[in-house]
């Protein structure tokens, strides 16, 4: 049976403090209030309810430390070495539409290193959670990522940008590449849960632009401890800081990588071609 430390019992308790609400919410999602904040961005009032009882809890448990969130911004902690990377409801759209398919995402950081995760899915009661050196699991399950290396066998995720987001010609490349490669590809609209099923071995890879810290944070450790690996585009390791992030089997994420930096110029020298 898998021991939690201190610091994954702190993240899990906030996180199943919050799940219910969030689950009364979604069930009553017709009377929710809803504002926007850009195109096709969502906030509803259960994010903000939400990330209240985080802040809340985590702050009980660890009162000195600060809070990147997605919804108040940063907030400076007695102790600046550390701090919670939080996303509150990943997956708001999902949750707006009645789709049944959202998380929780709390990471910790500590010196600007993510050193333990929690992503948390109230409808299936999934909890992913991992620390550095301690391995991954859902619930008290040890997770390792898939062992697949053909990519004809591979099943990989993404988020395709939307109205007001992202260069939808470089994802169209970057799909139909890899359309013509894999097994399939999926796109399920949280980014977390994204990360936890590369980690699960449910997909071989992921690949998404544009994201946030709060939504990469937590699933990067978990993918990691799984065996897995997690980059951004380049191939560096600031898939928090950049918003570009491969997530793969460690079968895969090398092909992957080379895929997508050689379409990359592909496109950026096409791209100065027709401009001249």
């Amino acid at each position: 049976m898998a021991v939690k430390s201190a610091i994954i019992n702190v993240m899990a308790n906030a996180a199943l403090k919050t799940a219910p609400q969030l689950v009364r919410d979604f069930g009553e999602v017709e009377q929710l209030q809803v504002s926007k904040k850009g195109p096709s961005d969502f906030v509803s009032m259960a994010d903000l309810k939400a990330e209240k009882t985080l802040h809340r809890e985590l702050s009980k448990a660890r009162p000195d430390f600060g809070f990147m969130m997605e919804e108040q911004g940063t907030i400076e902690g007695a102790d600046k070495s550390q701090r919670w990377i939080i996303d509150p409801l990943d997956g708001t759209t999902n949750f707006l539409h009645g789709i049944p398919h959202f998380a929780i995402s709390i990471g910790y950081e500590k010196d600007g290193e993510i050193l333990a995760g929690v992503v948390y899915d109230p409808v299936k009661d999934e909890m992913f959670w991992a620390e550095r050196g301690r391995g991954a699991w859902m619930n008290d399950r040890r997770l390792r990522v898939s062992g697949r290396s053909d990519l004809s066998q591979s099943v990989l995720a993404t988020g395709i940008p939307h109205f007001g987001r992202g260069n939808h010609r470089e994802f169209l490349v970057l799909a139909e590449l890899f359309m013509a490669r894999t097994a399939g590809i999926r796109r399920m609209g949280a980014a977390s849960l994204d990360l936890a099923y590369v980690a699960a071995g449910r997909y071989e890879a992921f690949w998404e632009a544009g994201l946030s810290a709060w939504d990469v944070a937590a699933g990067q450790i978990i993918v990691r401890e799984a065996g897995g690996y997690v980059t951004d585009y380049a191939g560096r390791d600031k898939a928090v800081q950049s918003g570009e992030v491969l997530a793969a089997n460690d079968q895969l994420h090398a092909s992957l990588s080379k895929l997508i930096s050689e379409t990359r110029r592909e496109i950026a020298a096409r791209a100065k071609t027709a401009s001249n």
